[in-house]
């Protein structure tokens, strides 16, 4: 995504009623640092699920989707979900899409010492916008693809902004040479206090996280916002069926934004994240409305994760 791109999105977002700002801004590199963070702490228990899944059912979804693959890994962070793959599904080759150009380049530069015979390549690129492959990275292009989605991130998407995300990925996987896949998490639906915690913690790593996208916000935009000024609000929206992330307004501020000024009274939230969650029909459906027909799922023993490789 262009400078000028970003700057509209920002702008336009945050003069918005109410202001909002689009949850890939969280990623700068201190930002994916945050994130490494949260997701060793006891309250998030995403992690946690979905490596119980991959540990208990490694051999069943490695004969499901069989050797050979290009894997796409979206949003690949440190790229270590990925790898702690390659030996069950011996890919082809390995290809990392995320928004932090700078922390993935450490990333890959790590895996390509460890991996040193799996063609591995890397494109900043922002996927929730298109998902137009960098050409000509290596080889493996050719080879069927497996799109591999963990964590749960599709729940940063609206149902309908999920559906014509997936819809995308359901047109590639029918367009590639030998065809394709789709390896995703996503979360299900579970007690509020359970989701609550997960997205505050008692460490204040969340919060920090949240924090820092005015930071990253400020460098992006040329704002001044103060973290001081901003506290962290997380909880369940059950009737959504959503997470929600916000920052409230600890006193009334002025905030210049890219010269322009805004107001905030004290109280007054910048909405984050929407972290949707999902019972395993409604996200079946959802895949189907897409065009993937083949679906089988996996989950962990309390039900609270599932994976699940759908095909078109």
């Amino acid at each position: 995504m262009g400078e000028g791109r970003q700057h509209e999105e920002l702008l336009a977002g945050l003069l918005d009623d109410p202001p909002r700002i689009a949850p890939k801004y969280f990623y700068d590199e201190l930002g994916s640092r945050l994130f490494e963070a949260i997701c060793c702490l006891p309250e998030y228990y995403l992690t946690r699920t979905e490596a119980e899944i991959f540990a208990s059912h490694e051999g069943e979804i490695a004969d499901a989707i069989g050797p050979g693959r290009l894997m796409i890994d979206l949003g690949a962070g440190d790229g270590k979900k990925a790898a702690g793959l390659f030996s069950a599904l011996r890919p082809a080759g390995y290809l990392a899409l995320d928004i932090s150009a700078d922390f993935l380049r450490a990333a890959l530069a790590k895996l390509g010492l460890r991996h040193p015979r799996l063609p591995i390549a890397g494109a900043a690129i922002d996927f929730t916008r298109g998902l137009e492959l960098p050409r000509d990275l290596f080889e493996p292009q050719a080879a069927p693809r497996l799109w591999f989605y963990p964590g749960s991130s599709i729940g940063n998407f609206h149902p309908g902004e999920a559906r014509t995300f997936l819809g995308r990925i359901a047109r590639q996987c029918a367009e590639a040479p030998g065809g394709g896949a789709l390896l995703i998490g996503v979360d299900l639906v579970k007690g509020a206090a359970v989701l609550d915690a997960a997205y505050d913690d008692a460490l204040g790593v969340t919060a920090a996280f949240n924090q820092n996208m005015l930071l990253h916000v400020n460098r992006l935009l040329g704002a001044d916002f103060d973290v001081r000024d901003w506290r962290h609000m997380a909880f369940f929206n059950a009737e959504a069926s959503r997470v929600e992330m916000h920052l409230e307004a600890s006193r009334d501020v002025a905030v210049s934004l890219s010269g322009r000024a805004r107001r905030f009274a004290a109280g007054a939230r910048i909405h984050t994240e929407c972290s949707y969650k999902w019972t395993p029909e409604k996200f079946g459906h959802l895949l189907n409305a897409a065009g993937f027909t083949r679906l089988r799922t996996w989950t962990d023993a309390c039900g609270w994760f599932a994976l699940v490789l759908a095909e078109v």
